[in-house]
């Protein structure tokens, strides 16, 4: 087989260049892309949770003064920040128990509930999603609204969750005169928790009970 020149070697190159030089060349690019932009998005992930916590901190905050009570104003303020800067976070989500706390210390159970809802609705995880909940439920029994408290407390819960959503159902069906049931969910309570934590507030309804059967 006759050896190619230096001009057909040259030939054949710039040939194989023009079909693969430009895909190889995009194909490298889009590999670099893809490095730094993952490195990138970590980078702004960590900014942004950087950011929330610090925004969240100054939240809590707004609770540190004489009076012990948080500024309203700032509340609003540092709240509205954290959802709009931040939103679907669980800084976010926090910020919104904690704006929802406020609003119950105020009197303002609508504003508390739709706070609780938010997060109960769409939570960023399963811990803010039994919070909200349960105290959404506190928040619907203070309204009266017992019935409809009670069913955001169906199914399961975690058990690090099951003695405290369990001590709210009892409490709920108290509400609404359904002792038998109440006395079920206290002891499903109690059996939730270690002998030395259940004597105390459960123990005394449980007691409370027995002594309205009596």
């Amino acid at each position: 087989m006759t050896s190619r020149t230096e001009e057909e070697q040259l030939a054949l190159i710039k040939e194989w260049w023009q079909r693969n030089g430009m895909p190889l060349l995009t194909g490298g690019a889009l590999a670099l892309v893809a490095v730094f932009g993952w490195q990138g998005w970590q980078k702004y992930q960590t900014n942004q949770a950087q950011g929330a916590s610090m925004l969240y901190q100054q939240l809590l905050e707004t609770a540190l003064t004489p009076s012990g009570q948080p500024d309203a104003g700032k509340v609003s303020e540092l709240a509205g920040k954290l959802k709009s800067d931040y939103a679907g976070t669980q800084y976010a989500q926090y910020g919104s128990l904690f704006v929802a706390k406020v609003a119950v210390e105020a009197g303002k159970l609508d504003d508390a509930a739709a706070e609780l809802r938010a997060i109960v609705d769409k939570p960023a995880d399963a811990t803010l999603s039994e919070l909200a909940r349960q105290r959404l439920a506190r928040v619907l029994a203070a309204q009266g609204k017992a019935e409809e408290a009670l069913k955001l407390l169906e199914g399961d819960a975690d058990k690090a969750y099951l003695a405290s959503r369990e001590e709210i159902r009892g409490d709920l069906l108290v509400q609404l005169g359904r002792t038998d049931e109440a006395h079920a969910a206290y002891e499903k309570a109690k059996a939730a928790l270690s002998d030395d934590a259940a004597v105390g507030s459960l123990q005394m309804k449980l007691d409370d009970l027995a002594k309205g059967d009596a």
